[in-house]
């Protein structure tokens, strides 16, 4: 099954500028490392030590996902690796 994945702008350059890519996978981390198969690279920049980086939520159908790379993903859906905004 396919899922849209939205890459953030900060990511992009490892998608040659594409925003947005269609990626098959049944869990969060199984689609993460079909992207890094297309997009070398991507994975390092979404996981760290066996989790979603601390800094990035992952939002599926518009709905955010506490469940990290466990995440099932039942449904064609629509992926967004959301980064943390800084500032204060």
């Amino acid at each position: 099954m396919e899922h849209e994945v939205w890459i953030p702008p900060l990511h992009r350059d490892l998608t040659q500028g594409v925003e947005i890519v269609k990626v098959g996978g049944e869990t969060v981390g199984e689609l993460i490392a079909n992207l890094d198969a297309q997009y070398p690279g991507i994975a390092a920049r979404l996981i760290d030590n066996g989790r979603i980086r601390p800094y990035i939520s992952v939002a599926i159908n518009g709905t955010i996902s506490h469940r990290g790379l466990h995440q099932k993903l039942r449904e064609p859906s629509e992926v967004h690796f959301v980064p943390a905004l800084g500032g204060g």
